[in-house]
């Protein structure tokens, strides 16, 4: 009987989204291009109608979605004001709402939205409330009045672009769970205007780029990255052959100061993410491994 072929080594790929496809059909695209039994997930996931940055993860990389979903994000949003959207975005129902705002007027009122603010989830969002998805709810017609609320981080917000009556590109660059359209009705509503997303574009996760993203149809093992080039936040401890063994089988190893913080530690043999750990006392401890014993 011949041997099953080797699993693909855990990696990520860098996908530029296009607008129409849910992130789910993204995933499922790459499991067709990839070997037979591959798994694949996503972190951070984008709507249908945005496009941009999408990290797909790749085999054991699958068990780093809890590091990789708490990045933070860069995304370009276009906004239209003088109206309304229930959904924050184009997909309405769309109301005039006054005048169109001023390039002067929208850079006015963007510093009150930097930090941590409070921000109500939108309506069609996929935040489950008693048990069911927001947008399910509204879809069946169910007035949903009592939105939940969540604290974000606002680290950055400026303006790029005023596109003409009263368009406008705003760069947003935030902690995760922020929702942007959400941000563009704020924004609307501290204008008196009404404003809302015509178009967003992730342009950052971390430090990784849309730049460096490849299309869906690109996607192969060939274009697969590092996960460290994602956590390169991390604190790292480099391993030497009889560390990376124990780590691989779950073994504690020497901290040597890494993790002295209480963060995550990167631990890299050969230039390699093998496993994340956390420091424990003078020793530090692989809490996900997605090296291979071999």
């Amino acid at each position: 009987m011949a041997e099953a072929p080797a699993p693909p080594a855990p990696a990520l790929l860098l996908v530029d989204k296009p607008a129409g496809p849910t992130s789910h059909d993204i995933v499922a695209a790459a499991r067709r291009r990839l070997p037979r039994g591959t798994k694949v997930g996503h972190s951070g996931t984008l709507d249908p109608f945005a496009t941009g940055l999408l990290v797909l993860m790749v085999g054991r990389a699958t068990r780093l979605a809890p590091f990789l979903t708490g990045l933070d994000k860069t995304y370009l949003a276009t906004v239209r004001t003088g109206f309304t959207s229930r959904s924050g975005d184009t997909e309405g129902p769309i109301e005039p709402a006054g005048p169109p705002a001023s390039a002067e007027e929208v850079a006015a009122v963007l510093p009150g939205f930097v930090g941590r603010v409070r921000q109500r989830v939108p309506a069609l969002s996929a935040v489950k409330v008693e048990g069911e998805r927001l947008y399910a709810k509204v879809r069946r017609g169910e007035d949903v009045t009592d939105l939940p609320e969540r604290d974000v981080a606002i680290h950055a917000l400026r303006l790029v672009d005023d596109l003409g009556d009263g368009d406008f590109r705003l760069e947003v660059h935030c902690g995760s769970g922020t929702y942007v359209r959400r941000l563009a009705s704020d924004i609307g509503e501290s204008l008196g205007t009404g404003a809302y997303c015509t178009a967003l574009r992730r342009t950052a996760v971390g430090v990784l780029s849309v730049d460096d993203a490849i299309a869906p149809d690109e996607v192969s093992l060939d274009a697969a990255v590092d996960p460290l080039r994602a956590l390169g936040h991390m604190a790292r401890r480099d391993l030497d052959p009889a560390e990376a063994a124990d780590v691989l089988h779950g073994r504690a190893v020497p901290a040597a100061d890494a993790g002295a913080d209480g963060g995550p530690v990167a631990m890299v043999a050969d230039g390699r993410l093998i496993a994340v750990g956390a420091a424990d006392g003078g020793a530090l401890r692989p809490s996900v491994v997605i090296g291979s014993p071999r």
